[in-house]
């Protein structure tokens, strides 16, 4: 029988909680200021690997540091969802339902800040 720190964590998870501590720290990372912020039990080397495959999927983007690289996130939180909306929505032949469907299901609110985006032709701050 496994104990809790033979458990593993989704990989999801982890990029997440990477990802949390890359935009509070609102600067470049190393892998081992990643690590301290998290305060897990997370080694270093996992915390690397982990801002490898963010910075393979072009989530992060690194600098060279010394021997290692310091990471910084491309996009913030809400433009990385956005990226992520896209990405489903690129999968589908049929971008049409998908949009309706979508559009159906949103709540009144939701639906309301859609129409005022769509007719205003802004775009929220990126910041």
């Amino acid at each position: 029988m496994a104990d809790g720190k033979d458990e593993r964590r989704p990989a999801g998870e982890l990029e997440a909680s990477v990802m949390a501590a890359l935009w509070a720290a609102g600067a470049p990372q190393t892998p081992g200021q990643v690590q301290r912020s998290l305060g897990t039990d997370l080694a270093r080397t996992t915390v690397t690997t982990i801002l490898t495959r963010l910075h393979d999927k072009g989530v992060v983007e690194r600098h060279r540091q010394g021997r290692g690289y310091a990471y910084v996130p491309v996009q913030d939180a809400q433009g990385l969802t956005a990226k992520r909306m896209h990405t489903e929505l690129d999968r589908d032949g049929d971008r049409e339902t998908v949009l309706a469907r979508f559009v159906a299901q949103l709540s009144p609110d939701d639906e309301r800040v859609l129409r005022t985006l769509l007719e205003s032709g802004e775009q929220p701050s990126t910041s």
